[in-house]
């Protein structure tokens, strides 16, 4: 009998390396990504997440700061989450590569939750 592949698992606040869709362009990116929702879709085998970008980069509104130990995010440098950059991505093609603080997630989840119900 043949063994199952495990079933990968992620949750909301999970750091992630993710191809990222570019909007103006036919191109993706892999490039660290927050997980705000899982098993989405087809199987469940969809997550929503956001873009997570370089701090020098130009502010957006809605940006939230991943916490100053960037590292233990997993990311390589000071990072910004952008709140307003989401897609959906299959399980699959992302790996986990840490998580931010319970602080930044309550921010993140306060923002998206203040436009999704507007």
């Amino acid at each position: 009998m043949p063994i199952a592949a495990p079933m990968l698992t992620f949750e909301f606040g999970d750091v992630v390396r993710a191809p990222f869709p570019y909007t103006d362009r036919d191109t993706r990116q892999h490039r660290p990504a927050l997980v705000v929702a899982s098993n989405l879709g087809a199987q469940q085998r969809m997550v929503w997440v956001l873009m997570i970008t370089s701090a020098e980069n130009r502010p957006w509104p809605g940006d939230v700061h991943a916490g100053a130990d960037y590292r233990a995010c997993g990311l390589p440098a000071p990072s910004v989450i952008r709140t307003a950059k989401i897609a959906t991505v299959e399980m699959d093609r992302i790996a986990r590569v840490g998580s931010v603080s319970h602080k930044t997630s309550s921010e993140v989840r306060r923002l998206l939750t203040d436009r999704f119900v507007e």
